[in-house]
């Protein structure tokens, strides 16, 4: 039988046990601590890799170079020039160093027209500094992006040259030789609509230190240009027999001309708002004694859909659609260059984006006669297929689909990345007058050319030109077309779009359509040689 405890014992093991169960609460509560400090740890940490660098990716053109740093996260960012050598100092805040020079790696290439080369180095404990050591002086512009589509935050930095490359094409100067046609990969191009500021207005950059000066501003089209020249006479591309369209009516007193010769007529009076004076010229004493002489090129902007961050539309067997469209803009500008009396421009000949408002901008300046703007469209149902051709409208789209359609066009700003602050007048605008009536009218005939002719050689996705809002359609004063040549998205037909035969008949029927509509509605004198600032 157990000895019964007196009061002194029952005590002393009280006090244990209850210093026992205090030593396991006081455990119990650093335990806590610790775990909450490790779990912030790991938040801190996690938040910082957030904010790390995903990719840098650059896309090297004549027009501009741009260079972009997508982070997990909006970064605080400064940019600044240094002279003697050439330099583009950026200040990031935020970001880990180690992952920023990986990606940094092997990114510059030889053939970049701006940049020679770039490396990154710890300036603050917060800060990494991006050296962009360049080539020869540029225009630097700097935004930030906010998460769109696959992308993250995006840190886009631009490089411009001194000089508007369009500049050149432009000048006076070109007017002596309008025979020369560049080849397809070598068009002129010309820069996106830049921004006046160097910094993105939502992101001020602090105070620069001593011996660097701010990045200047992109300027527009050049202050002082060359008095334009006289306007040009009309040119008349006659078409083909196979076409058979309604002859044009000729000019008091002109012969006929050889089938598929450029010659020349008078025509009424243009529409209000057209600054054209049509003239006739002939050179009795040229070397082909009596035949008219062609004192300008009918100008065809082939305008290649997409291009650089913005890749379009992906097929499923991981074809983009802005290398669809590039080969097949080249393409038809090859083929418009080797008709008499033609030329092909391209908006882009390689691989970087164009905002849709300097698609428009460049057309206008060149004064163009004709915009065609080449995709390849995709859909949700895999089934879908057919070419379609688009034209600008002044009342809403014509069926659901085109709505649909105009909407993912038009957001290629925001995948391609443009500035914000910067507000587009192309863009911006309402439709205008009666002359933008008149020029959607003609954009509607070169539709139902260009897609007869598409109808011989793939199924028609609608029989007739749809329309809709389309942005980069909104020229007030150039007829304008948006051809989806394809559903990239079918796969039967995403493999035609990769065949460089179905391009080029493609490319062929394209032309053709543009000569019927030019064989009824002749182009209007337009000297497309002199730079002009846009109405």
């Amino acid at each position: 039988m157990p000895r019964p405890l007196n009061p002194i014992e029952i005590a002393r093991r009280f006090f244990l046990s209850g210093h026992l169960l205090l030593r396991i609460g006081i455990g119990a509560f650093i335990a806590l601590a610790l775990s909450q400090l490790v779990l912030a740890a790991m938040g801190t940490g996690n938040a910082r890799a957030a904010d790390g660098i995903r990719a840098v990716r650059v896309w090297p053109a004549q027009d501009y170079t741009r260079v972009t740093l997508e982070t997990g996260g909006a970064v605080k960012y400064s940019l600044m020039t240094v002279k003697n050598p050439e330099r583009l100092v950026l200040d990031i805040e935020g970001i880990e160093l180690a992952g920023l020079q990986q990606e940094l790696a092997n990114k510059v290439a030889a053939g970049d027209p701006y940049i020679a080369g770039m490396r990154a180095g710890r300036f603050r404990p917060d800060v990494v500094r991006v050296v962009l050591d360049l080539k020869t002086e540029v225009k630097a512009q700097i935004f930030a992006l906010p998460p769109v589509g696959e992308y993250g935050n995006r840190l886009v930095l631009d490089l411009y040259p001194l000089t508007d490359p369009l500049a050149a094409m432009l000048s006076p100067g070109s007017a002596k030789t309008p025979a020369a046609t560049p080849s397809p990969g070598n068009a002129a191009r010309t820069p996106a609509a830049a921004p006046s500021q160097a910094v993105a207005a939502a992101n001020p950059a602090p105070a620069l230190p001593a011996g660097a000066r701010a990045a200047p501003p992109a300027s527009a089209t050049p202050a002082g240009s060359a008095t334009p020249p006289p306007d040009l006479p009309i040119v008349v591309l006659k078409a083909s027999p196979a076409i058979a369209p309604a002859p044009p009516s000729a000019a008091p007193g002109s012969s006929p001309a050889a089938e598929g010769a450029v010659t020349q007529t008078a025509l009424a009076p243009p529409p209000p708002g057209i600054d054209a004076k049509p003239e006739t010229r002939r050179d009795s004493k040229g070397p082909e004694g009596g035949k008219s002489k062609v004192d300008r090129l009918v100008t065809i902007v082939i305008d290649a859909g997409h291009g650089g961050e913005d890749p379009g539309a992906k097929g499923h067997r991981g074809t983009f659609e802005k290398d669809v469209t590039l080969a097949i803009a080249q393409r038809l500008k090859a083929v418009v260059d080797a008709e008499p009396g033609m030329r092909g421009v391209l908006t882009r000949d390689g691989d970087f984006f164009i905002p849709l408002g300097g698609r428009v901008e460049k057309a206008r300046r060149l004064k163009a006669d004709l915009f065609v703007s080449i995709h390849a469209d995709a859909f949700i149902k895999p089934h879908a297929r057919g070419s379609s051709v688009f034209a600008l409208s002044e009342r809403g789209a014509t069926s659901t689909t085109a709505r649909w359609l105009a909407k993912r066009e038009n957001d290629a700003d925001l995948i391609g990345g443009v500035n914000l602050d910067v507000k587009d007048r192309y863009l911006a605008q309402t439709l205008l007058d009666l002359s933008q009536t008149a020029t959607i009218q003609d954009s509607l005939k070169l539709g139902r050319s260009v897609l007869t002719e598409l109808g011989g050689i793939n199924s028609l996705h609608r029989g007739h030109v749809e329309q809709a809002g389309f942005a980069v359609l909104k020229a007030p004063d150039i007829p304008s077309i948006l051809v989806e040549t394809a559903f990239i998205s079918n796969p039967d037909e995403e493999k035609r779009l990769s065949d460089d035969a179905y391009q080029e008949k493609l490319a062929k029927a394209i032309l053709k359509g543009i000569k019927r509509y030019f064989s009824r509605n002749p182009p209007l004198s337009r000297s497309t040689l002199a730079l002009s600032s846009p109405r």
